[in-house]
């Protein structure tokens, strides 16, 4: 048997008040780091000079990153913009997300399964309403890491004096909002300064520079994998279809009978390992059993960790079906027909107490109500005020009651078994997505 470790991938995802320069530094990070296709650097320094940029690169950064339309033309980020990329070290997912306050739901969409955030603040400004906003996001998120890149140092002169007042500030409100793991740094998006390699022009600075940083940073897989349990939601049941060629059971006789008998539980490790001989249990059942095989693409292995997807196949003749979880025999959470949570608003349309909705919750979806919308936060001043409906944009509490119980997790406990989303019956939109309390 084999036993195959998850690619190395790190999400992250970058945010920042408007005009501060965020997807400059994007651009700069892509640049820098070879992630940008000769004639996409073409096209982009024939508008850069179109539009007369005359910084000494000849490229504007930005139009690396700002895709549609309506943002070249306005100068921001409206939508969640994804990149991929790669170093020597380690591959890249990166969500740039918009910086405008009515945006602030696409910042939540950005965060929610990134190991690290990347908050821009222009050095000139300090922090501003706006990045406490995004801060309080990523610390309601529970996001593993928290860069804080004080831009256009080179604005300040690169002058230390000028950049620890900000990063006092940074730290201030990291700690009223309970952010431990915070890392501070200066940067110049425009220039290049300590985004991909260490600047010169800051030797008061002895950190690592952007790139190097997010090639350091553990990933919530690798902090998760050995401390979480078991927890596979099952996508689908794997069985054979139709009748085998001729040729292929002259070859194999045997194979008609293997296949006859073949039944698999196929979805994606949410969280911890799964190993052959391993006794696991079936949600909502609760049935025990034993791991007979555990395989990935047909190859059998001799164990799979998270966020790798598996086909499993079981000992015993269990009724496993879509919706089913398969977790770590002891561990199993108490399947709830209520949940507390924290609700993020992202549909135009409020919701209320007494809606009727969906639940989304790892590959089940039940029926459920509103029961009880108690609060929201503000996030100016990070206060709970008293709510019974939620707005676009807007984060508040609420109690869920269901149709069917769920094994649902706190959110502290785990990203994956802890969250959820809401949908619209009428028409399957996406109202919120929700973490759960406790």
């Amino acid at each position: 048997m084999t036993t195959l470790a998850p690619a190395t991938l790190f999400r992250f995802a970058t945010a920042g008040s408007v005009d501060d320069g965020k997807s400059t530094l994007v651009g700069r990070l892509l640049h820098d780091s070879k992630a940008i296709l000769s004639d996409q650097l073409d096209q982009i320094a024939h508008v850069s000079r179109r539009r007369g940029f005359a910084h000494a690169d000849g490229i504007d950064f930005a139009l690396l990153t700002d895709g549609l339309r309506a943002e070249r033309e306005q100068g921001i980020t409206i939508d969640v913009a994804y990149r991929y990329f790669a170093t020597a070290q380690r591959s890249f997912v990166l969500a740039d997300c918009p910086g405008h306050v009515q945006y602030t739901r696409n910042m939540v969409t950005g965060a929610t399964t990134a190991d690290a955030v990347v908050v821009l603040i222009d050095g000139r400004k300090g922090v501003l309403e706006q990045t406490r906003r995004h801060l309080a996001v990523t610390a309601l998120l529970r996001v593993p890491h928290v860069i804080v890149a004080v831009n256009k140092i080179d604005l300040l002169d690169y002058a230390e004096a000028a950049y620890r007042p900000v990063e006092a500030q940074v730290r201030a409100v990291a700690g009223e909002l309970g952010l431990s793991d915070v890392h501070v740094l200066p940067v110049s998006a425009l220039e290049g300064d300590n985004v991909v390699d260490r600047s010169g022009r800051t030797p008061w600075y002895d950190g690592p520079a952007l790139v190097e940083l997010l090639e350091t940073l553990p990933s919530a897989d690798e902090l998760d994998r050995d401390q979480e349990p078991l927890r596979l939601p099952v996508q689908i049941v794997l069985r054979p279809q139709g009748a085998l060629s001729p040729e292929l059971v002259a070859a194999d006789p045997g194979a008609v009978d293997r296949l006859r008998d073949y039944r698999a539980a196929a979805g994606r490790i949410a969280s911890g390992r799964i190993r052959v001989g391993d006794r696991v249990q079936v949600l909502p059942s609760g049935i025990a059993t034993t791991v007979a095989a555990v395989e990935l693409s047909g190859v059998p292995l001799a164990e799979a960790a998270a966020p790798q997807s598996v086909a499993i196949r079981l000992a015993d003749d269990v009724d496993v079906a879509r919706g089913s979880t398969i977790v770590a025999e002891g561990t199993a959470p108490e399947p709830s027909k209520e949940i507390s949570a924290q609700l993020f608003l992202l549909d135009e349309r409020p919701l209320a107490t007494g809606d009727r909705v969906l639940v989304k919750h790892g590959t089940s979806t039940v029926p459920g109500i509103v029961a009880e919308i108690t609060e929201r936060r503000d996030l100016d001043t990070l206060a709970h005020v008293p709510a019974d409906r939620l707005h676009v944009n807007e984060i508040g509490r609420a109690r869920i009651r269901l149709a069917e119980a769920l094994p649902v997790e706190p959110y502290r406990v785990s990203r994956e078994s802890g969250s959820f989303l809401v949908i619209r019956p009428a028409d399957g939109h996406t109202i919120a997505a929700g973490t759960v309390d406790g």
